[in-house]
């Protein structure tokens, strides 16, 4: 009994040091990315309504994929290797479902970080805490070949989005109005 009391004080601490990352990234926010989470829902609304006129296979993909239920992610362990593919919905082309690529996550111990590895577009970042069901993403978008800068270092590069998980070895990060072709990215990844 003893043991589950520490077990469940231990979860206590570490939930209240998660709370405390919370005002970290708001401070690490640039003025135009707390634009775009403010608009978050308008956006993402918008977004998927333009890339229901997209090809019927894409919008079934993209469909299954939001479909699914948004889980816990503070006990969600994102470390290692993943398969990660890329969807622009609304804007330029309506809706385009890109093919599966390679990513990788990593602890540095000071959180989670992401890089997408392979394809021509590629991301840097890591990830805040935003409650039970979501984290905040901040990170930096680069071409395959160029280094990536850090985020803050302007809108041509920097990237903001929410992630959430949906499954044991699920989860995916949604850009809203990102810099360019679409209104929403949604990075899925999958084991």
């Amino acid at each position: 009994m003893a043991f589950r009391k520490l077990i469940l004080a231990a979860s206590v601490a570490a939930s209240a040091s998660l709370a405390h990352a919370d005002g970290v990234v708001q401070k690490l926010m640039t003025p135009a990315d707390k634009a775009r989470l403010e608009t978050y829902d308008a956006t993402r609304k918008q977004a998927l309504q333009e890339a229901k006129a997209g090809a019927p296979a894409d919008v079934a993909t993209l469909d299954q994929l939001l479909a699914k239920p948004q889980l816990s992610i503070p006990d969600f362990d994102m470390a290692g290797n993943w398969q990660c593919r890329t969807i622009k919905a609304g804007g330029i082309g309506q809706l385009v479902v890109y093919g599966w690529f390679k990513c990788k996550v990593g602890d540095d111990g000071s959180g989670w970080q992401l890089e997408k590895l392979s394809g021509s577009q590629r991301t840097k970042g890591r990830f805040y805490d935003d409650g039970e069901k979501r984290s905040i993403y901040l990170g930096s978008g680069f071409i395959a070949g160029d280094k990536p800068k850090a985020y803050g270092s302007g809108p041509e590069t920097d990237q903001i989005g929410y992630a959430f998980r949906t499954g044991r070895a699920e989860w995916r990060i949604e850009f809203p109005a990102p810099k360019y072709e679409s209104k929403l990215d949604i990075i899925e990844f999958r084991r």
